[in-house]
């Protein structure tokens, strides 16, 4: 589905597949996030997604002229979990905002699991 915007030149429209690549790039370039996750709707279990798929974790939608963004993320044992989710709704809003020109109402970030290294 594309998010359409009318100006006075023409109609401009921007899929939302492209609007979760730009959050998801942002999201994973905050210090503390390992990576997207995905949870499967078969078994409950939560995994790392690859770059190539860093979308899947994402949901975009126009909500009253505006988008609401819903990321699932992994963060690194250790972390301050509130300052990595705070910094994330900062940086994907302002990033969207400045490469599309539409306006985030709401970014929701879903802490889905913990990676632990040994």
């Amino acid at each position: 589905m594309a998010i359409i915007i009318n100006n006075e030149l023409g109609e401009i429209s921007i899929n939302q597949h492209v609007i979760s690549k730009i959050a998801g790039a942002v999201a994973t370039k905050c210090y503390g996030v390992v990576g997207m996750a995905s949870r499967s709707k078969k078994d409950g279990l939560v995994k790392l997604l690859n770059i190539e798929n860093i979308t899947r974790g994402i949901k975009v939608e126009s909500v009253d002229g505006g988008l609401t963004v819903e990321m699932h993320i992994i963060v690194e044992y250790g972390v301050n979990i509130n300052v990595i989710c705070d910094s994330i709704i900062h940086n994907v809003s302002y990033r969207v905002n400045q490469t599309t020109g539409l306006e985030v109402k709401k970014v929701n970030v879903l802490v889905e699991s913990v990676r632990v290294d040994k």
